[in-house]
């Protein structure tokens, strides 16, 4: 299938206009640092979730608030400020970080703002993620390059932070949000498509490498979900996108199920969405193109 996903990018475009007619992203904003979240805590689990604001993301953040974790959430958008009033009201102390992953120095304040709390993460959901639809020769190649800074850049800049620090005390999970889309080649989502394939190939890299950290790895699979995913997309008018969605609770549940579990990967959602993984794994890559195309082409209907 297409593009599950993640809905809630971390990101939107609200960048701020330069004088020379570029673009640059708002200062990252934090909130919530006046939360017992910063010092000692009666042994209440610290987590991170990317891409908080809505949909997979958000079902991740509220799960966790419910298993009496203390969160550090963060978006680009307005929405987090909601969101994270949302979980403070499931019982976690929150801490919000408003700010664009697409950059490196969006990258570095969530990571301070973690480590300036004074505590160690043990769940890190890497779920931020953004797509687009439409045949490559007319796409714009700027949004593109913001699809791989957000799913691939950004994940292994954080990745590399967060494992670090993990491996360092020898304990912590990680869950990678990918999707099934990552074994189809993507036709009329090329870019997404191959950046779900990225994360694919990285986490299982690092879960071979730190097989005997402590740490842990997992790959969450959805299918499509009913997320704001598509019209971000732009591929509200395709078959995937005004078919039948997964709910992106369930999603999170499993994926968090399968996390804590320590598996390496789950195909998460409805039973049609598990058949296309398994089938996904056994179809030539010529079928797998032809069908997705299917789904991603934009109809006129």
């Amino acid at each position: 299938m297409s593009d599950n996903h993640t809905d809630d990018p971390g990101t939107t475009s609200t960048s701020n206009a330069t004088p020379d007619g570029g673009t640059t992203s708002p200062a990252p904003v934090i909130t919530g640092a006046e939360t017992s979240l910063t010092g000692p805590t009666l042994g209440r689990p610290f987590a991170l979730v990317t891409g908080a604001s809505s949909g997979i993301g958000l079902e991740l953040a509220g799960q966790l608030a419910d298993e009496g974790h203390d969160l550090l959430v963060t978006a680009e958008d307005d929405a987090l400020t909601i969101a994270a009033d949302g979980l403070r009201g499931r019982g976690a102390d929150v801490l919000e970080v408003r700010a664009d992953l697409r950059t490196r120095e969006g990258v570095d304040a969530v990571w301070e703002a973690a480590t300036g709390t004074g505590r160690s993460l043990d769940v890190v959901a890497l779920n931020a993620g953004i797509g687009l639809g439409g045949p490559f020769l007319e796409t714009d190649v700027e949004e593109e390059m913001s699809i791989v800074d957000l799913n691939i850049v950004a994940n292994i800049r954080l990745a590399k932070l967060v494992l670090r620090s993990m491996v360092a005390r020898g304990s912590g999970k990680v869950l990678v949000t990918s999707s099934i889309a990552s074994q189809m080649p993507g036709t009329y989502q090329s870019v997404y498509n191959a950046s779900k394939s990225f994360l694919q190939s990285f986490t299982e890299a690092l879960q071979e490498e730190l097989e005997d950290s402590g740490v842990t790895l997992t790959l969450l699979m959805p299918g499509p979900t009913d997320t704001n995913f598509f019209a971000r997309a732009r591929m509200l008018a395709t078959t995937v996108g005004r078919g039948s969605k997964d709910d992106p609770l369930v999603v999170a549940k499993q994926g968090l199920q399968a996390l804590r579990d320590g598996k390496a990967k789950i195909v998460a959602g409805s039973l049609m969405t598990k058949a296309q993984g398994v089938a996904n794994t056994v179809l030539p890559d010529r079928v797998k193109a032809k069908a997705h195309r299917k789904m991603a082409e934009e109809k006129s209907d």
